[in-house]
């Protein structure tokens, strides 16, 4: 499900007549040169193309404008190889509506001392047009990228890999739509949002249904289709009934299937991407969607309980940065407070993502205490060990702002036979107090997206791509 359209980055390079025919085709043949070793070198996930030498305001206007309505383009790399003045860059530049990399890097990695001469310093000026051509970024105020470094040092490809993510980021979140199953839970706060600002800010778009609205497609699956998939758990997962009547047991599981194959339905009709649920709007089913959302989260789709459709789509956008790999919706349960050994306990009712399973999932049925229905299926695992980051967008009134924490998730050591749900352990940086008092300080929520698979770079990159307000606690 995590699928995405096909994506190219342009290459760009800026110069001036002032230089000559011949200065010119030198120009062009080293930009050439440069994006057939970048995307030899570097493994860039996207390929990297060589667009145009500009040296006058309309050519550079003209380039801007096509990268806007090329829908394949997600982006925009532009290397000043000689000194490029900058005022004919303003008019093309306030019409890019996309991102911008400015590469700053040159064809040699060394100064040719033996050899140097006017001609070579007239000819390789990235030094200076890259100071010309960074000012009017600042004062057209635009949240470029800044690369530095020669471009085959890995350090470079490393950068440009990671921008190219929050990129493709950028261009997916204007398709996020999330399908919210019921309002948010009574009474909460931090899960609450401007919809109209998400939409203009991140191109969000959110949506009300009744709960009414998915019963009646469950109503519409067949008993083949939810044995099918029943056949294909069995598969993957270990079915676990526990002290559970057998038929019990698996009259529960299925279920959880039928919801989820209402639910995918459902999204798939609505060109939906991630979607909602609110233990407090169950009126017609009869359990709470559990190892239903779950599947789906191994799919791709975003999720988030309670109704918080920020999360929700939040989490679409970071499984959409890391191909859906070790990431998905989190909420912070219990601390452990021991000396040297601080953590908190990540988890949820229900809907742990199993993109986070280190064990093999086991499917088990036991009662949930809330909701006021049957005794809902789910998955249970234990979460992988890494490095992480949680991630939380807050409506504070004015604005929205970004949280970012890094973390350390470690293995559980200790088994925990009376817990019905998946857990994930995670240490916060830079310290267990630290972390927590910055986190409540800034108004950080209790859910997260959290991913085990993507440099805070490419949330940070992303957040100037919108112009979002971010605090980062690492």
């Amino acid at each position: 499900m995590i699928k995405t359209d096909k994506k190219v980055f342009w290459f760009v390079v800026g110069s001036q007549h002032l230089y000559g025919p011949e200065a010119l085709d030198e120009v062009k043949k080293h930009a050439e040169e440069i994006v057939d070793s970048l995307n030899e070198e570097a493994d860039f996930a996207y390929p990297l193309v060589f667009k145009a030498l500009v040296t006058t305001a309309d050519e550079i206007k003209n380039v801007m404008k096509e990268v806007n309505y090329q829908d394949e383009v997600a982006g925009v790399v532009t290397w000043m190889h000689t000194f490029s003045p900058a005022k004919m860059w303003i008019p093309g530049t306030k019409l890019l509506q996309k991102p911008l990399l400015h590469l700053s890097t040159q064809y040699n990695n060394e100064v040719p001392w033996k050899t140097i001469d006017m001609d070579f310093m007239n000819l390789n000026q990235s030094a200076h047009g890259d100071r010309e051509y960074g000012f009017i970024n600042a004062r057209l105020k635009i949240n470029n990228k800044v690369v530095v470094g020669h471009y085959q040092d890995p350090e470079v490809h490393a950068e440009m890999i990671n921008w190219m993510k929050s990129a493709v980021g950028y261009a997916e979140s204007q398709n996020i739509k999330v399908a919210r199953f019921g309002d948010n839970m009574r009474n909460v706060a931090v899960t609450e949002g401007d919809k109209v600002e998400a939409a203009i800010q991140f191109g969000w778009t959110v949506d009300y249904f009744g709960i009414g609205d998915l019963v009646e497609e469950m109503g519409q699956v067949s008993d083949e289709d939810i044995q099918s998939v029943y056949k294909d758990c069995q598969a993957l997962y270990e079915m676990d009934p526990g002290e559970n009547d057998p038929d019990f047991y698996e009259s529960h599981v299925k279920e959880q299937i039928k919801i989820e194959l209402g639910l995918k339905q459902f999204l798939k009709k609505g060109g939906y991407t991630a979607f909602t649920t609110n233990f407090e709007d169950l009126h017609g089913m009869k359990q709470l969607p559990g190892m239903a959302v779950q599947r789906l989260n191994a799919e791709g789709y975003g999720f988030a309980g309670e109704g918080d459709w920020k999360t929700a789509a939040l989490d679409r956008l970071l499984k959409i940065m890391t191909q859906n790999e070790s990431t998905g919706f989190m909420e912070d349960y219990t601390y452990n407070f021991v000396k040297g050994d601080e953590y908190i306990v990540q988890s949820h009712m229900l809907e742990v993502d199993p993109t986070f399973a280190a064990t093999k999932p086991k499917v088990v049925v036991n009662p949930l205490g809330i909701g006021d229905k049957e005794d809902p299926a789910r998955l249970v695992f234990d979460g992988k060990a890494g490095d992480g980051l949680a991630v939380s967008m807050l409506d504070l009134g004015t604005h929205y702002r970004l949280m970012v924490n890094t973390f350390e998730a470690v293995s559980p050591v200790e088994d925990a036979p009376n817990l019905p749900v998946a857990r994930v352990i995670w240490k916060p940086k830079p310290d267990f107090k630290t972390s927590i008092k910055k986190w409540i300080q800034a108004g950080g929520g209790h859910h997260t997206v959290a991913t085990l698979a993507l440099d805070k770079d490419v949330i940070l990159d992303w957040a100037k791509m919108v112009d979002l307000e971010t605090v980062i606690i690492d």
